[in-house]
């Protein structure tokens, strides 16, 4: 099955938050559809490393509700996202072939979870005006602004975007 996301390519805790979504037709939750876990894990490039286990979604759904708490802002979201974080941390190491960081889970089903915990933490470090929600009220999706201008306004100017300015066209073209 092909990712049916209307966004994807988002750093990993985006790529995560993103996994619910909605359009004219209704909402929808990758993780609920048959293979999703999957789809998500081989779009994020964590198959193979990470099992497709009930341990993994379960870890991954209590970290997709963290993060999306923590970009509304919602109260106690923060040690949400700290307990995916207590499931492990990065080892450095000085081998032959120079340094290393290892990343290391309590177990295999916590890896995804913890990259996706870890990776916001660095977005928030590296430039946090930058996360923004899609301009679309209804939209729930969520975007890293990697414009030169910082302008981004819309998840994809192929649904969101044109979609209000097809309402915004047709509103001045009918009066």
């Amino acid at each position: 099955m092909t990712d049916p996301r209307p966004l994807t390519g988002e750093p990993l805790p985006l790529d995560l938050v993103n996994t619910r979504w909605s359009d004219d037709d209704g909402a929808y939750d990758l993780f609920d559809l048959p293979g999703g876990l999957g789809i998500w894990l081989s779009s994020a490039g964590l198959a193979g490393s990470v099992p497709e286990s009930p341990e993994t979604l379960d870890a991954l759904r209590q970290t997709r509700a963290a993060l999306f708490g923590l970009m509304q802002p919602e109260p106690a979201t923060h040690e949400m996202l700290n307990e995916t974080l207590r499931h492990g941390r990065i080892v450095r190491l000085l081998t032959e072939d120079g340094p290393q960081a290892i990343t290391e889970t309590d177990t295999p089903a916590w890896r995804a979870s913890w990259l996706a915990a870890e990776h916001y933490l660095r977005l928030l470090e590296e430039n946090p005006s930058r996360i923004r929600k899609c301009a679309n009220p209804v939209c729930p999706l969520r975007f890293y602004d990697v414009s030169k201008s910082g302008a981004r306004r819309w998840c994809s100017m192929a649904s969101c975007g044109n979609r209000s300015k097809s309402r915004t066209h047709y509103r001045r073209h009918s009066r």
